[in-house]
């Protein structure tokens, strides 16, 4: 057991500071237990969103130390205690209390993506002919817990907050899970280019970097997307064509 300083954000929606705690630590914690503890013992307001505690839920998504992470997923044991340990909310979203945001904007933007839309049948029967390595392309996308910690990292978010204007790195593994599935036929490249706004993506991969489900989002998905939105929209060759398949 061990004493370890912490300097936790408390804060509502018009203004906030660190609060110091210090609470005992013992072997197998993680920075949510140290959190629970510190509500029980000093601070019963301290709000905190939790669910699963196991990772897969996303609910429990804070910055430690500076860095988006998983609270239920972060042992004690990994973090420096030669100083205190801080832990603030995500950047990237409104503060609604403490260690809590809001993060509604994302359903709103997940609403707005066009649903899946499956090609005809392959056979009488109503089933389909999938290749394996199809199914297994887009089995990864589908990993993803929703904790927005990939959001709260992408600096057209945080440090420019176009929410509105860029879907973030989230939205584009959803999108590619429907873009990239077999069955599906809907065309989502246009609103790729003008409503989620891909372009502002400058693939700095940063959010595969604090993905906790380890999805490459930046290379499986981003970019893969960003070239379809290319061909559509900036390839001379196709353009020519379908000017000229217009005009027949």
């Amino acid at each position: 057991m061990s004493l370890v300083k912490f300097n936790i954000w408390r804060a509502d929606s018009s203004a906030g500071k660190f609060q110091a705690y210090e609470t005992n630590i013992t072997e197998g914690m993680v920075v949510l237990d140290a959190v629970h503890q510190i509500q029980e013992e000093s601070a019963p307001d301290l709000a905190v969103r939790w669910n699963c505690k196991a990772g897969k839920c996303g609910s429990c998504s804070a910055e430690i130390n500076g860095r988006p992470k998983l609270m239920c997923m972060t042992r004690m044991e990994d973090l420096p205690k030669d100083k205190p340990i801080s832990i603030q909310p995500m950047q990237a979203f409104p503060i609604i209390k403490d260690l809590v945001t809001d993060v509604s904007i994302n359903y709103r933007t997940k609403k707005k993506i066009k649903k899946f839309n499956p090609r005809k049948p392959d056979a009488p029967d109503g089933t389909w002919r999938i290749a394996q390595s199809d199914i297994d392309r887009v089995q990864e996308f589908r990993k993803c817990i929703e904790c927005f910690l990939c959001q709260d990292v992408c600096h057209v978010l945080r440090e420019h907050w176009l929410h509105e204007k860029f879907a973030g790195p989230r939205h584009m593994v959803y999108t590619a899970a429907l873009e990239m599935h077999p069955l599906d036929i809907e065309d989502r490249r246009a609103d790729l280019k003008h409503t989620a706004g891909i372009g502002l993506c400058n693939i700095t991969k940063c959010c595969t970097t604090v993905c906790p489900e380890n999805i490459t989002i930046t290379d499986n998905a981003i970019i893969p997307l960003k070239e379809r939105v290319a061909d559509k929209f900036y390839d001379p060759i196709k353009k020519l064509f379908r000017l000229f398949s217009n005009k027949t």
